[in-house]
């Protein structure tokens, strides 16, 4: 996937990751970039900052309607979508014990809207005979993200239907790939630091924190090299691998880590 000419999609996209991604995308050439958010006046104040290249569009992604219609004007106005970002996600802080409201939240952001973005994108991607859809998972959606049991769930389950699109549609010209970044300096993971919340400091302890325009940057490598999981964290293959080959021992080291974390902040 080269950006040159092309025409990209990309949701969540106001601030942090997606925006990262719309500047980038710009600079490498694509022929239009639409960012989607919830937050319409932010969005369009990002997408104005960037250049006539960028276009902000108000969209609420757990609205399967909302979603088909973005999709069916930008096919008319630019003529086709080549990547779809699907980058919108929520976290929750909460345990199984969560509303079920937050549960239900989590599922609608971090996975059905994902559901929608490919009904609504693959039947003209499969009609060209070519197509990309990227899914930000996280890390969370290869490993776990202490303190956070909806996100968790809902992230591990958009790698899984990640990987069941890519196994489905590759032979038909569609690149799937899920972007799965660690600690990314953003205010979900700000906030989260600045309240104290375990699962937090735990992302923090765990390797360094990226800023969304480092992200950006393995992105576009790793489409470039239509990569499927893009690890803009190296130490994620790692800690996957140790977690596969002894999920034991893996779990053991993360509760010692979570264990040690937590007598430092009953020192503090």
């Amino acid at each position: 996937m080269n950006l040159t000419d092309r025409v990209a999609v990309i949701t969540g996209g106001a601030g942090g990751i997606g925006a990262a991604l719309g500047r980038r995308f710009v600079a490498e050439g694509a022929a239009a970039v639409v960012l989607a958010d919830l937050d319409a006046d932010r969005v369009r104040a990002v997408a104005e900052r960037i250049g006539s290249a960028a276009r902000g569009v108000a969209l609420d992604v757990t609205d399967a309607a909302q979603v088909r219609a973005l999709v069916d004007d930008t096919e008319q106005r630019y003529g086709r979508i080549d990547l779809f970002c699907a980058n919108a996600g929520v976290a929750t802080g909460g345990g199984v014990e969560a509303p079920d409201a937050d549960w239900e939240r989590a599922w609608q952001v971090n996975v059905l809207a994902h559901v929608h973005t490919a009904r609504a994108v693959l039947p003209a991607m499969l009609r060209r005979g070519g197509g990309y859809l990227l899914f930000t998972c996280s890390a969370a959606g290869v490993l776990t993200a202490v303190g956070d049991a909806p996100y968790t769930a809902t992230k591990h389950a958009a790698v899984g239907l990640a990987e069941w699109l890519a196994v489905t549609y590759r032979d038909a010209g569609i690149k799937v790939s899920a972007l799965c970044p660690q600690g990314v300096d953003t205010p979900m993971l700000a906030d989260g630091l600045a309240a104290g919340h375990l699962g937090a400091r735990v992302i923090a302890a765990s390797g360094a924190v990226l800023s969304p325009d480092q992200v950006a940057d393995a992105t576009i490598a790793g489409l470039a090299e239509e990569r499927f999981l893009i690890l803009p964290h190296p130490e994620v293959a790692t800690y996957a691998r140790r977690r596969a080959e002894d999920p034991d021992g893996w779990q053991a080291g993360l509760r010692k880590l979570v264990r040690r974390l937590r007598a430092a902040g009953a020192d503090s």
